[in-house]
């Protein structure tokens, strides 16, 4: 598909369209354009992995890794080892794992070995008195950066399962990030200097590099934290400034309103806006929350596909042929308010031509989702949703249920032939859900009220300590406070 200039990125760097551009991103996204970088698209598990091990093997100085889930296992064991190597040989390797992330995943024994060789770990946010709602907040980044020369940032885990089981006939998982040369590096060792200090000491004092262009791309490291939404308000903005094409994928959208209406806003302005989410996910709930949003994208023409694959976990915005995104922010609210997010937005056309190409190799492999059968069309036209035919009667008994199946049969059918299928009913049954288990719920109260109370019980003492304990702390702050400013007697 041809791509033509469409947003203000590609006006005069001197114009004032330009300048107004680069101002609005700036504001909302919190990050300075960056010039002078190089970037590498690194597509799907096995890639990163390699890439990232040899970097870590080669490292000279230091090793700063920060990533949701390092888990023990095949793959976790090999970045363990290769980094107790470098501990080994005087390199400073920090390490920071979210709590929530490793539950179940690895154990503090895993990081033994690290730790005896030298290197540093740390947890972050693990539950803590006095502060209630705090493990709301995760680090959900992934990001490593070695020797201040090179960075990088993705969606990938560092687990076996992004692999893919090739045994039991399950692919790789299907996910996307960068590599980094150039002024950017240094804003990818600030981030994680941030995280660093955010737990305990921070970082020492490291030997100054010298910062030297190393390509010509321009972009913006965003480094989200906790109700700071420099990623949402980005995302708005581009929803709104895209003029041709606003192409996203992402692992677990769950849109709130506003983001939605700017999506619709977009396409019924007649931007080419396209969604590529899972068709299987490793979190059915979200799933089933994200296909619930399906209709009002899809009747404002927004057009809506299925990843065929195992796990689609990749995180990505290609608007207008000029504006890439790669990150680890998904389209939620937990990614946009709660969590340390890390991203770049690129203004590149080379770059964001060449993510586009890899997404639309992406939906070869995608079923697109429709209001209404029709005739199959290649990916790139444009095809606006129709409203669902009317019914002119009904059946009942067994003569409905053959017809309920036969339409199923034929859905499925028509999906693996023209790679598109008509919504069916997303509402009734997360209604359903919830009601049967409301009904188990109150069952349950009714006959062994003991085991709801309980909990509500084990839930009110957590609540009432940490309060208690919050409010107790505020006290000797304020009384140190009022200390410190009383004269002393005479």
């Amino acid at each position: 598909m041809p791509y033509t200039a469409g947003m203000n990125f590609a006006a005069s760097p001197t114009s004032p369209t330009r300048r107004l551009a680069e101002q609005a991103l700036s504001r909302a996204a919190g990050a300075p354009l960056l010039p002078g970088n190089r970037i590498d698209l690194l597509i799907d598990a096995a890639v990163h992995f390699e890439t990232w091990l040899a970097a870590i093997r080669g490292a000279r100085q230091r090793v700063l890794l920060e990533n949701y889930i390092i888990r023990d296992d095949e793959i976790g064991r090999a970045f363990r080892d290769a980094l107790v190597e470098r501990a080994k040989d005087g390199v400073t390797v920090a390490v920071v794992y979210d709590w929530i992330g490793c539950l179940g995943q690895s154990r503090a024994s895993f990081w033994a070995p690290l730790r005896a060789a030298g290197g540093q770990v740390r947890t972050f946010n693990p539950p803590q008195l006095g502060q209630p709602f705090g493990w709301i907040s995760r680090d959900h980044r992934k990001l490593l950066v070695v020797d201040g020369e090179v960075g990088f940032l993705s969606g990938v885990c560092i687990s076996q399962k992004w692999l893919g089981d090739p045994a039991r006939g399950i692919a790789p998982w299907r996910d996307t990030g960068v590599a980094l040369h150039g002024p950017a590096v240094a804003e990818l060792e600030l981030a994680f200097a941030q995280s660093w200090s955010s737990i305990g000491e921070p970082l020492p004092e490291f030997p100054p590099v010298a910062i030297q262009p190393a390509g010509e791309v321009a972009l913006r490291v965003i480094a989200t934290q906790p109700s700071t939404a420099g990623m949402y308000r980005m995302d708005q903005l581009i929803a709104a400034m895209a003029r041709r094409t606003l192409w996203l994928t992402d692992a677990y959208f769950v849109g709130v309103a506003p983001y939605v209406q700017a999506l619709a806003s977009a396409a019924r302005d007649g931007v080419d806006v396209r969604l590529l989410v899972p068709g299987s996910s490793d979190i059915p709930v979200v799933a089933g929350m994200s296909r619930s949003g399906y209709r009002p994208l899809l009747k404002a023409g927004i057009r809506v596909f299925e990843w065929n694959g195992s796990m689609l976990h990749a995180k990505t915005a290609v608007a207008d042929g000029q504006w890439a995104r790669v990150g680890s922010s998904n389209l939620n609210i937990a990614s946009w308010l709660s969590n340390r997010e890390i991203d770049v937005a690129v203004e590149d056309a080379a770059f964001a031509q060449q993510l586009a190409a890899q997404y639309e190799q992406d939906l070869a492999n995608a079923t697109e989702i429709v209001l209404t059968p029709r005739p199959n069309r290649p990916h790139r036209d444009r095809v606006s949703a129709s409203a669902r035919p009317s019914r002119t009667g009904r059946m009942g008994g067994s003569s409905s249920r053959a017809a309920a199946g036969a339409l199923r049969i034929a859905n499925t059918m028509g999906a693996a032939l023209t790679d598109r299928r008509v919504l069916g009913d997303t509402e009734t049954g997360p209604l359903l859900s919830g009601t049967a288990a409301l009904l188990v719920l109150a069952a349950v109260a009714i006959l062994w009220p003991a085991v709801v109370g309980w909990p509500i019980a084990v839930l009110a003492l957590w609540f009432a300590l940490n309060f208690g304990i919050r409010g107790w702390r505020a006290r000797r702050k304020h009384q140190r406070r009022i200390s410190a400013t009383e004269e002393p007697d005479a």
